[in-house]
């Protein structure tokens, strides 16, 4: 049976034995809902478990409390916010005893922001709980068994996991001063917290958002105002190519034009590296941050970096991989995996502007890319031709709708040796699925940015002639609970 979205709960307990939770200390009222505890009731606990979002677990009687800002081995003091029937939510009161994983965040807003939800987590701990993350997913929602152990392999960590993002998409607001700032979204809200200084962002960033800031400042440039869906500018998105040392930077406007952007341009293009400046057009009322005209004011409407040996081109528009260093060591796992000879057809669904493809078809006889955003696809192809690669073709739609359809077309000649699948959150459509299944692919090669939906879908497969034979996460994210995997399927032995 095909699991659909995933929903549950995951608790990680990191596989260590950890002191048992004491009892509340302050008890102020009956619970409610059947719950033994009640909104404002404190309690002395110890966590031992961490869940998905990172946030702190402790069990106290059988009673389960999410707590954020909680490590693994912390004993606080902390007051309960919101209760269910078996389980509630409680903020950290006090530390009263740390846990000896607990590190002191080099960023001052860590606990405010919703960027870095682990900065406070000592970073080899940090993997040790991705790894089990994906485990725990396996076993819990793909219902694997303990075999899953044996096939992870060790999860592929940063060397210098500051500094690692070459793509920032930063909020812009007014504070209570009425001065221009620019941060990231505290979590689970459209609240900017003020960051000065980013330590995952590029350190170009610091300079190219103080020059914009002082612009609009200037200039009179209002931010935008989600209540009222006045003002102009939305975001300021930045790219830069960590090889190449190329630099965008995007408006994001809620209209046409920015007022004097020639005084801003004359600012930015003496900064060494600056390569593209351009508006994005958004007046909608929406959450997404970008719309889907962009306009260059001036330098070229892409930068370019390199993947290995393989060159792109990146728009504004553009999905690429926002750690450069481990997105290399990601695909070259993938690479690994795929076990290509030469001989080999290759589909890689969900390919984006091509990153994974380029890479696999130096390897492999012919690859077949698709992607459902068009201008993706024409990115695809020109990064085909500037790095004279000939043996990748790409299709724009829905991937469980374009592989279907060409493979009863071309039959024999589209069959898949190796499949590669890298889809968004939500994981892969069942009919997709159904698909792979009918087409028989040696292996299914899985990227993922959600375990959840990977051993769900990875459930699927196994359900269906498949068998996982390697998963092994990297992280892509540090000091965020985001992991991406890579997982070997392979077809059952008889």
């Amino acid at each position: 049976m095909y699991l659909g979205s995933i929903t549950s709960e995951l608790v990680i307990g990191m596989g260590r034995d950890v002191k048992k939770n004491t009892r509340k200390v302050n008890r102020s009222s009956e619970g409610t809902n059947n719950a033994p505890y009640a909104k404002n009731d404190e309690l002395n606990v110890t966590i031992d478990a961490i869940g998905s979002e990172g946030e702190g677990i402790a069990h106290v009687d059988g009673y389960t409390l999410f707590i954020k800002d909680a490590l693994i081995g912390d004993e606080a003091l902390v007051k309960v916010i919101k209760t269910k029937k078996s389980y509630g939510y409680a903020r950290m009161e006090q530390i009263l005893k740390p846990s000896p994983y607990r590190v002191e965040p080099r960023c001052g807003v860590a606990r405010q922001c919703g960027g870095c939800q682990l900065q406070h987590l000592d970073y080899k701990e940090q993997l040790r709980y991705k790894e089990n993350k994906v485990k725990e997913c396996f076993k819990r929602i793909g219902h694997f068994g303990d075999e899953i152990d044996a096939v992870t392999e060790p999860i592929i960590g940063m060397e210098e996991p500051y500094y690692y993002r070459n793509k920032a998409q930063f909020p812009v607001g007014k504070s209570k001063e009425g001065k221009v700032i620019t941060g990231f979204y505290a979590s689970r809200s459209h609240a900017i917290i003020d960051t000065p200084h980013c330590y995952i962002q590029a350190e170009i960033n610091d300079k190219l958002l103080e020059i914009v800031k002082v612009f609009l400042g200037e200039e009179g440039i209002e931010p935008y105002n989600e209540e009222t869906q006045t003002g102009l500018v939305r975001h300021i998105l930045t790219r830069v190519g960590f090889v190449t040392g190329e630099i965008m930077v995007c408006l994001v406007l809620n209209g046409k034009k920015l007022p004097n952007h020639e005084k801003l341009v004359k600012q930015l293009e003496n900064i060494e590296g600056m390569t593209s400046i351009c508006i994005n057009i958004n007046t909608e009322n929406t959450n997404v941050i970008l719309g889907q005209t962009c306009k260059t004011i001036w330098g070229q409407d892409y930068i370019t970096d390199y993947i290995g040996d393989i060159k792109y081109q990146i728009s504004p528009l553009s999905f690429y991989q926002v750690n450069p260093v481990q997105t290399k060591k990601l695909y070259e796992t993938a690479l690994e995996y795929a076990d290509l000879s030469g001989n080999e057809v290759v589909w890689d669904l969900y390919c984006g502007i091509g990153t994974i493809s380029l890479f696999l078809a130096k390897n492999a006889k012919q690859v077949y890319g698709v992607e459902i955003v068009p201008q993706a696809i024409e990115d695809a192809k020109n990064n085909a031709k500037i790095n004279d690669i000939t043996n990748a073709e790409f299709f724009v739609g829905a991937a469980e709708e374009v592989m279907p359809e060409k493979y009863k077309q071309g039959a024999d000649s589209m069959s898949a040796d190796v499949i590669v699948v890298d889809p968004p959150r939500k994981g892969c459509d069942e009919a997709l699925l159904s698909t792979i299944v009918e087409m028989k692919p040696e292996r299914v090669v899985y990227v993922s940015c959600a375990p959840a939906t990977l051993a769900r879908d990875c459930r699927y497969l196994c359900d269906n002639g498949y068998e996982v034979r390697r998963i092994r996460a990297v992280d892509q994210f540090g000091h965020s609970v985001h992991v991406e995997t890579v997982v070997l399927l392979e077809q059952k032995t008889r």
